[in-house]
């Protein structure tokens, strides 16, 4: 027994002096990038309070010049994470920490940065710089709620169902629904066909993102044909009352695998703002460097 335990303890991964098991990278080692950052800032900030320049702080000060080195090296050490994720390392510099660090400094850019300028802005390169590291920073606070938020709302939404497994379901029904329609009448039928019909992935990224889809053929065939009934109370009801009640079922079970689309786009969108937008930021930055040491 001693021997196959001692084997189960040699088979785990030895954690970091701090690191708590299934620790968040935000609250990662007691949360020591978030200290760590806020002396940044604080150090930062009493620097620009204490240090007098002439005529007044300015990007293109000595002090500036450091401010603005410091927030560069911090951009572009930021920056490889995309690298970083490819290799899977433990301890002090695992991809757990080098993330809780690029969040922590990435947002103490915010102070570095608007140090930098010296609250100097206009409609030049350099506060496009300016602007676009904002816009990644965002981009990134958004990126860690959704991302802290969503997943728990995805898992339960899919109640252990699979993306497949909702489209499997929803392809039974309108397999049910393809032989309860064979008595219908043919204005009848043909609202039954609007149904098996409906693309579950329609309506663009905006209905997806908002997860609303005005057009649904399925909740429009449903409404039509209670309409129908209405104005018909003497036409038999039992095969109607069935197609009712599997337009039911189908409309629950789109609406849970939009729902699972929407989780899903809203887990992946901030990328398509917060990659591009780094790329623009490191070309604005080159841009603003050049034309600080060539023609300023």
């Amino acid at each position: 027994m001693a021997t196959r335990a001692s084997g189960r303890a040699a088979s785990q991964p030895r954690r970091a002096k701090g690191e708590v098991l299934h620790d968040g990278f935000l609250r990662h080692a007691n949360f020591r990038w978030l200290k760590i950052a806020t002396i940044i800032c604080l150090v930062s900030i009493a620097s620009y309070l204490l240090i007098d320049v002439t005529p007044r702080h300015n990007g293109g000060s000595w002090y500036g010049y450091i401010m603005g080195t410091v927030g560069v090296g911090l951009i572009l050490w930021l920056t490889l994470l995309g690298l970083r994720k490819r290799a899977m390392t433990r301890g002090r510099w695992s991809l757990k920490a080098w993330t809780s660090a690029h969040v922590y400094l990435g947002l103490s850019l915010i102070v570095i940065g608007t140090l930098h300028t010296g609250f100097q802005l206009g409609w030049n390169v350099h506060t496009l710089a300016y602007a676009l590291m904002m816009l990644v920073i965002l981009s990134g606070v958004f990126g860690i709620i959704v991302y802290a938020t969503l997943p728990t709302a995805l898992s339960n939404n899919r109640a252990e169902m699979t993306q497949v497994q909702m489209l499997e379901a929803i392809r039974a029904i309108d397999r049910q629904l393809h032989d309860a329609a064979q008595p219908l009448l043919q204005e009848q039928a043909a609202l039954v066909r609007q149904s098996l019909e409906d693309d579950p992935f329609g309506g663009g990224l905006l209905a997806r993102l908002s997860g609303r889809y005005p057009r649904g053929a399925t909740a429009h065939a449903q409404a039509s044909l209670r309409y129908w009934t209405a104005d018909h109370p003497d036409t038999g009801k039992e095969p109607l009352e069935k197609i009712d009640a599997l337009l039911e079922r189908k409309q629950a079970m789109l609406a849970r695998l939009r729902r699972h689309l929407k989780l899903k786009a809203l887990l992946e969108i901030w990328l398509y703002v917060h990659v591009p937008a780094t790329f623009a930021l490191l070309a604005a930055l080159t841009a603003h460097i050049v034309s600080v040491f060539f023609y300023w």
